[in-house]
């Protein structure tokens, strides 16, 4: 199962693909230099299909729990200071994930959009300590009824050009739900009220729709 956001490329992907294998055939002589082309085409097909797969998550709904927005390592886990909706402290968790991940963008909480904002940006190295001010990006506020409010924001790597958000302002959204995607290579920053009692560690893979960042009892 593929994301709807890869369809134009992967058309365009399979078109190239297969008119490089054709044109090879056609037009070069030397067995081997024709057949290395044929199967670079071929594995360039594959990487596109694999970076826009959507796998099916069959998600636990439960208010007391906030799951990974995305597929990646746990990266950061620290206080911070938020100055865009916030402006105070709050506890961050970051995930990047890289060219190979799953790069579907999932709702942490069940709850009501109260904030959606783009920004564009540059694109430094996802990673990168001003990545999460400076890059392109976009930031969402879900309210959900147990955390209040938890704020997450997309953030473009040094491959990404494009970052798809759904959430609207008013929308009721639901946990484990499709909330966007980022296309080559991001990270997602979390920011939770601080005294969160975090379910992760540092280097921790997650898995979006599935591990639980943080719990209450």
């Amino acid at each position: 199962m593929f994301h709807k956001e890869g369809a134009k490329i992967i058309l365009i992907t399979t078109f190239l693909v297969a008119a490089t294998a054709i044109l090879a055939g056609e037009f070069i002589s030397i067995l081997w230099l024709q057949k290395a082309i044929q199967v670079l085409a071929l594995i360039m097909l594959v990487l596109v299909l694999q970076f826009f797969r959507n796998p099916k998550r069959d998600v636990v709904i439960d208010d007391n729990h906030i799951i990974a927005p995305v597929d990646g390592k746990v990266v950061v886990i620290e206080e911070v200071y938020e100055p865009e909706y916030f402006k105070d402290k709050r506890l961050m968790v970051s995930i990047f994930m890289s060219p190979i991940n799953v790069h579907v963008t999932r709702y942490a909480v069940n709850g009501i959009v109260k904030y959606s904002k783009y920004h564009p940006g540059k694109y430094l190295v996802a990673w990168h300590p001003k990545a999460s001010e400076e890059n392109e990006r976009t930031t969402v506020v879900v309210e959900n009824r147990i955390y209040g409010e938890i704020l997450y924001r997309q953030i473009a790597g040094a491959l990404a050009r494009r970052i798809v958000n759904y959430a609207q302002e008013g929308m009721q959204v639901v946990q484990g739900t499709d909330a966007g995607f980022i296309k080559f290579g991001s990270r997602v920053d979390l920011y939770l009220p601080l005294g969160t009692e975090v379910n992760v560690k540092l280097n921790e893979k997650a898995v979006g729709g599935k591990t639980i960042i943080a719990k209450k009892q």
